[in-house]
Parts: C-alpha cells; sequence; structure tokens
C-alpha cells in the first residue's frame, strides 16, 4: 500500500503546505475561500488557570484556540482575549456545538460564555447516534448567515457521513477535525478530504502523551536534535493537516510552537507515516 505521504501527493498533487514556507504565521486555505492557522492550542481539561494559560500562548504567537461548553473554558479564553488587547481578527476561535442541540441556540450560548460577536469556526462536536444531523447543520449554515461563524465544520464523522451530510445538505464542511497522530490515522479518511477541500484538525495530536516513548520516534526526534512531540507537530503540518495540541505550562506552549525551523524529509515523512496501526488515545478512532 502506497504511503500516506505518497498519497497525500496523489490526492492534492502537492504534498500538504510547503515545507520550506512554514512559520507561526502561516495559513491553510479551506474551501470557503477564508484561512486557518497552521497550528492552535487545545483546551480540553485546561480548567485550572485557563486566562493565564491562553493568555501566555497568545502573547508566544499562538493564533488560534479551540473549546467547547463542555470543557468547562469559554469564560477564560474569553477573559485572555480581552485581556490580551489584540484586535479579534488576530486570533481564530474554533467552538463546538453537540449533536443533541439546537445549532443556532447553542452557538449563540457559546458566544455569550467568550463574550464573542461571532466565532471563526463552529463544529459539530460528534457525529450524532443516528443519522448526520443534517438539521443540526442546516442550523449552523443560518448561523453562518446570520453572522454568527464565519465557517462550520464537524468532528469524528466517518467517510460515509460526510458523503450523506453534503447529499442531503449541498454542502461539505469547511473542517473536519478527529484523533489523528502518526499512530492513528486514515489514508482514506485523508484522501477523501484532501480531494474535496476539506482541512484536517488533529486533536489529541500527541497521543496524550502514550506513544512519546515509542523508540521508532525518539530515533527521528534525535536525527533532528527536536523533541518526540515536535516531531509529530511537524509531520502533521507537513501534511497539511492542522494540529491542536493541548498544553497549559509555558514550556510545552513554547516546545509545541517551536517546529517551523526544521523540516522531515521525504524519508522521515515515510517512517512515520507507516507507524499507523488505527492507535487511538481513546481506545477508537470514530471515524473508523
Amino acid at each position: 500500500m502506497p504511503s500516506l505521504h505518497t498519497e497525500l501527493r496523489r490526492a492534492s498533487g502537492r504534498p500538504g503546505v510547503p515545507a520550506e514556507e512554514l512559520t507561526p504565521a502561516s495559513t491553510i486555505e479551506l474551501r470557503t475561500g477564508r484561512e486557518i492557522p497552521v497550528i492552535g492550542l487545545g483546551t480540553w481539561m485546561l480548567t485550572s488557570h485557563t486566562a493565564e494559560s491562553v493568555q501566555h500562548a497568545f502573547e508566544i504567537g499562538y493564533l488560534m484556540v479551540d473549546t467547547s461548553a463542555d470543557y468547562q473554558t469559554q469564560p477564560g479564553i474569553g477573559k485572555a482575549m480581552r485581556r490580551h488587547e489584540r484586535p479579534r481578527d488576530s486570533i481564530y476561535v474554533v467552538m463546538k456545538v453537540e449533536p443533541k442541540e439546537d445549532g443556532y441556540h447553542a452557538t449563540v450560548k457559546n458566544l455569550g460564555e467568550l463574550k464573542l460577536a461571532y466565532a471563526d469556526l463552529v463544529l459539530i462536536h460528534r457525529a450524532p447516534e443516528k443519522g448526520v444531523g443534517e438539521k443540526l447543520w442546516q442550523q449552523l449554515m443560518q448561523a453562518r448567515e446570520d453572522g454568527l461563524t464565519r465557517d462550520i465544520g464537524v468532528c469524528s464523522y466517518k467517510l460515509e457521513q460526510l458523503r450523506a451530510l453534503a447529499d442531503a445538505t449541498g454542502e461539505l464542511p469547511a473542517v473536519h477535525q478527529l484523533e489523528w497522530s502518526p499512530f492513528g490515522h486514515s489514508l482514506d479518511m485523508l484522501s477523501y478530504c484532501r480531494a474535496q477541500q476539506v482541512v484536517l484538525q488533529a486533536y489529541s495530536p500527541l497521543t496524550r502523551g502514550k506513544r512519546l516513548k515509542d523508540e521508532r520516534l525518539l530515533g527521528i526526534a534525535r536525527k533532528y536534535g527536536k523533541s518526540p512531540a515536535q516531531v509529530i507537530l511537524r509531520w502533521n503540518v507537513q501534511h497539511g493537516v492542522v494540529p491542536i495540541p493541548k498544553a497549559y505550562r509555558e514550556d510545552h506552549q513554547r516546545e509545541n510552537l517551536d517546529i517551523f525551523d526544521f523540516a522531515l524529509d521525504e524519508g522521515d515523512m515515510g517512517t512515520l507515516d507507516g507507524f499507523n496501526e488505527h492507535f487511538s488515545a481513546l481506545e477508537k478512532l470514530d471515524y473508523l
């Protein structure tokens, strides 16, 4: 079977974002014509000192933050944005709504917690137990129409669910967020999304620390003088996948952002692709 790197070239006509052009301020163009930063800050379980932690992330160069009502981090993120005193359009905010919620009303509620007028991206947090959430998707389309969000997307949808959603509503997501690492990913999902101009966003890209001591990964990290986490994040961005690693410690935030002064060569990209065993830090990749 061809490697992920080889198949990405075939599916997209280019090897993700050109490695030599990547910087912390780099963006990827969405199918809507807007852009998303190449890396962001995850905030799941970042409930202690959220405002201070997120504010520091902004100060050292993070341009995107991901949140959800059930993370209990929205008020703190909003506070960090107000303290930081940067223009609203300089920070990319990702929010989520739940499958059983009214998408429009949930968007309004979440914006109220953040004290923001709009989000940059609102995602359906997980695929519904039945169906594909056509009504919820249409509610998000209305929220976008009314200026409450710039773009909309989904999380952890299976390939057939993505196709069914497009067939039912006439629109694919701009972004598909899912668990993604060298140890657990889907070649078929990447190929489809690249062909359809759907950007993949990776949560738990560092396997929640469970695979960072893999000897093969450590060997590649030593070669580049980087940490295992930095190698994984670099693998993501070179594939055009947007990682959103959680980090509350300042040193970890800096480490995760310090991936733009080196590039993995094609051989090592292929080696990392070959680590895939559909591993999930949550026991199961929901999109398979």
